[in-house]
């Protein structure tokens, strides 16, 4: 299976196989690794994220979303055209053509797994009935999540006379 992922050290965009006996995933920009257990990896299905060890994940479809507004957005210039040159089935055929092309990438694009917490992208990876769709609330309580860490490494902690004053 392989892995897309922001790596915790650098920042940096990095990528990984993970063969079903690995025991470490790393960086290959910096000297960023973390171990992988033996019962992580389930065949070539991650039982959680490898990345940051989250065990909530969700399908997607693999596909680039600048590709996909790229579609929305010439369908709808192209659109927009035709029916200022008063050809309204024209503008119609143009929208029903790209919403049919829209439909045989969604039925023929694999999904891949992305985790809520790190956004780690999972390809070539098993999926089963364990792995939902997105999952609006799940993802808030990990915004919320990485909103409060962050703001709890920005503000300094009151000196220990001040606590509890209000």
């Amino acid at each position: 299976m392989q892995v897309r992922f922001s790596c915790p050290g650098c920042q940096q965009t990095s990528h990984a196989e993970v063969a079903p006996g690995a025991t470490v995933i790393g960086c290959g920009g910096c000297s960023w690794s973390r171990a992988v257990s033996a019962d992580d990896p389930r065949g070539d299905r991650p039982g959680r994220c490898l990345v940051c060890g989250c065990s909530d994940l969700w399908r997607q479809k693999d596909f680039p979303q600048k590709l996909g507004l790229a579609m929305v957005g010439l369908g709808a210039l192209l659109s927009t055209i035709a029916w200022t040159l008063y050809l309204p089935l024209t503008a119609i055929g143009v929208l029903l053509a790209f919403a049919f092309v829209d439909l045989l990438l969604y039925i023929f694009m694999p999904d891949v797994l992305v985790c809520y917490r790190c956004a780690a992208r999972y390809r070539h990876a098993t999926l089963d009935a364990e792995h939902s769709r997105f999952n609006l609330e799940m993802a808030e309580r990990y915004r919320q999540e990485a909103a409060r860490l962050a703001q709890a490494t920005i503000l300094p902690s009151p000196p220990e006379g001040e606590r509890g004053r209000g």
